[in-house]
């Protein structure tokens, strides 16, 4: 279907991320009026269906992050609507929001993930699930909400202090993993290739949420300054997982990756499949590395969907 089109991005929402969706799908709408588009903007709310009932556009941008906008809710809403949507289907959009689902399917076909297991956060205030260092985080929000390191030397207490802040006051359950040193990794893909391999060196030492979405908290080295063999693991190992996860459009990989360990030390953390669209955002860094302008990759994302 050629252009010009009618797209409605959807953005915004209820999720943890809804900052950071409004500034995706505001950089998305900007891009795709530049290039003649015409374009409704909608901040989702619990009238989403009506709304895009009454704008019936030829495509919907989903520029939601977080739940319910990508973990299937929405997906399976326009699926049952007859619409056509950019990023990932219900099927994939399920499967990778939960961390451990993740695992599961992609675990049996080589790909290397962290152990982990899901414990009941009242359980820590009895015992650390896993030895020091760990990681818990929620199984199915993305951007590092809600991410805690517990350490020998933090300041969680040991066990886990019940009056101590951390995700365990705002999740019944959450997944612990083994702590992996080292390096912070991320590949993105789109149009069935993997890109560019980006390494993220925050300053305050944990890519967390601010990190991720504040001006100058991160450095993005891209490419990124490893050896080669690590360099085409993490492009394989991310499109592998988007081919194995049934994504579209767009995904991006994030490992971490223990340098002193070599190519055992490497580690697939997540796949997002709807990955940040923002002026700090990585896909776009990728693309743009590649001589894919901002615009030119949303409309390559919305031809994709249609």
């Amino acid at each position: 279907m050629r252009g010009p089109w009618h797209v409605a991005v959807l953005m915004g929402g209820w999720s943890a991320e809804r900052s950071v969706s409004l500034m995706s799908g505001e950089g998305v709408a900007r891009a795709l009026e530049s290039r003649g588009h015409k374009v409704t903007r909608i901040d989702m709310g619990h009238d989403v269906a009506a709304r895009l009932a009454e704008v019936a556009p030829d495509v919907v941008f989903n520029a939601l992050h977080g739940v319910p906008g990508e973990d299937g809710t929405v997906q399976g809403m326009m699926d049952l609507m007859g619409l056509k949507y950019t990023h990932s289907g219900l099927a994939a959009s399920v499967i990778a929001i939960d961390k451990q689902l993740t695992k599961q399917t992609l675990v049996p076909h080589g790909i290397p993930m962290p152990d982990g297991l899901i414990v009941e956060s009242e359980s820590l205030y009895a015992a650390d699930p896993l030895p020091r260092p760990y990681v818990l985080k929620p199984v199915n929000e993305g951007s590092s909400v809600g991410v805690a390191i517990v350490t020998e030397d933090g300041n969680y207490g040991a066990p886990v202090g019940r009056d101590v802040a951390g995700p365990w006051q705002e999740f019944d359950h959450l997944l612990a993993e083994p702590f992996i040193r080292g390096r912070e990794l991320t590949t993105a893909v789109l149009g069935g290739r993997a890109l560019l391999v980006t390494e993220l060196c925050p300053k305050s030492g944990f890519y967390d949420f601010d990190a991720k979405y504040t001006d100058g908290m991160t450095d993005h080295i891209c490419p990124a300054e490893i050896p080669d063999d690590i360099t085409e693991a993490c492009k394989a190992i991310a499109l592998k997982a988007h081919q194995l996860l049934g994504c579209k459009g767009t995904s991006r990989s994030d490992f971490r990756w223990d340098d002193e360990r070599g190519l055992a030390g490497l580690f697939l953390l997540e796949v997002n499949t709807q990955p940040g669209m923002t002026p700090l955002s990585l896909v776009p860094e990728q693309a743009a590395r590649l001589g894919i302008d901002y615009a030119e990759l949303v409309e390559q994302i919305v031809e994709e969907a249609l």
